[in-house]
């Protein structure tokens, strides 16, 4: 899958998790670029990109992601 498909999939399951249809994630994007991502949406949102990409994140890459630039690179080294 290509980076690009993955950030089209990401965008409708954060515009989903924080009720948002403005948003718009990029390889930059963290915690601070979206207003309500706090540690019990952090949750939610990482539940919902697992479903959304039939994947399971580990303990330490939930920790450990600065990024939703990371978060692709995880997604797609699951899924290729």
């Amino acid at each position: 899958m290509k980076k690009e498909e993955i950030y089209e999939r990401l965008n409708e399951v954060f515009r989903d998790v924080f009720d948002d249809e403005s948003i718009e994630v990029n390889e930059r994007t963290t915690s601070a670029d979206i207003e309500d991502w706090d540690s019990l949406e952090h949750i939610n949102l990482i539940v919902a990109v697992e479903n959304e990409f039939g994947i399971k994140f580990n303990m330490k890459e939930v920790t450990t992601m600065k990024n939703v630039g990371e978060m692709v690179e995880i997604i797609r080294s699951r899924i290729s």
